[in-house]
């Protein structure tokens, strides 16, 4: 993944419209709450809709090529098998199982735990691998 500047998602002059990347809709939906906010303001504003209807599908289709599914959120409605420990997903990053817990630790990759043990969802670790490749 290559870093681009924030004016490369921004389209026009008179009009203009920022280009969002699946990854981030992704994102969007799960740490900033866009799920709730378009619910919260349904029907206030067409143009919002669309555009968060279209943000919402942009993440849909993101998870579906980065992680295999295409469920809303992945950590409300995917089972604990769907979620991987942190030796999977050191063996998927090509690190060691400390590395993960560090990268959890300091809030690099988002885990929750379960009985004392990590665990990372699909979706988590695409977006932290996405992060690293940017860095």
């Amino acid at each position: 993944m290559t870093y681009r500047p924030p004016e490369a998602y921004v389209h026009g002059v008179g009009a203009p419209a920022v280009i969002v990347p699946g990854r981030v809709a992704a994102w969007l939906e799960q740490h900033a709450g866009l799920q709730r906010i378009r619910i919260d303001v349904r029907g206030a504003d067409p143009e919002v809709d669309a555009v968060l209807a279209a943000l919402r599908l942009a993440a849909l289709t993101w998870r579906g090529t980065a992680c295999g599914t295409t469920q809303g959120n992945t950590e409300e409605q995917a089972p604990l098998s769907a979620d991987m420990s942190t030796s999977t997903a050191a063996a998927r990053l090509g690190i060691t199982e400390r590395g993960v817990r560090l990268a959890i630790t300091r809030g690099r990759l988002t885990a929750h735990q379960v009985d004392g043990r990590w665990h990372i969802t699909p979706e988590n670790l695409a977006h932290y691998l996405a992060a690293r490749a940017a860095a």
